[in-house]
């Protein structure tokens, strides 16, 4: 990409864009994975699905947050994901824009905690770390290496623990199978 890269608010005429981009990146069988039995039955929160265009056209990458309550205690967070890149447009520093753009925006509207299931050498470049082993679950299986997590207000980790719910509902879909 040439000159700044500029993040938009994704909107629904971006849908099958989106699901086309998803498909592309992670496969059909994304939906398998654990962390989308996390988004089943809820929607992104407003304002912080985010989408980068190659050209003012194609789409080049994705962004979504998704409410969640872990433990007990419900404890409010944010999922990141899924986070995509188109693979022509990799190594451009879009994923990472998406992501500082949209950690910026979940912070300003008050939100104090994001987890994630990814590769930690690539989310630990925005301030993200590994989730102590045991101390939140997600609704299925997760390699505990990949389960990842940043404060955006200090202290917000800070005694959370248990089963990461949907932020909206405590229904679970059956599980599907395996986080890769």
């Amino acid at each position: 990409m040439s000159g700044p890269i500029a993040c938009e608010d994704s909107t629904p005429q971006d849908a099958d864009a989106v699901e086309h981009l998803l498909d592309l990146s992670f496969g059909s069988d994304r939906k398998t994975k654990t962390s989308y039995r996390l988004r089943q039955g809820s929607a992104p929160v407003p304002g912080l699905s985010l989408i980068v265009r190659d050209r003012g056209v194609r789409l080049s990458g994705t962004i979504s947050f998704w409410p969640i309550a872990i433990g007990g205690s419900q404890t409010p967070a944010l999922l990141l994901g899924p986070l995509a890149v188109h693979p022509d447009r990799q190594k451009l520093g879009i994923g990472l824009e998406l992501m500082r753009a949209g950690l910026g925006r979940a912070k300003a509207q008050g939100h104090g905690l994001v987890l994630l299931v990814g590769d930690e050498p690539y989310y630990a470049k925005v301030g993200f770390r590994k989730v102590p082993e045991g101390v939140v679950t997600l609704p299925g299986p997760v390699n505990p290496d990949r389960l990842l997590y940043l404060e955006l207000r200090d202290g917000a980790f800070d005694g959370v623990a248990g089963m990461a719910r949907p932020g909206n509902s405590s229904a679970f879909a059956e599980p599907h199978g395996a986080e890769a």
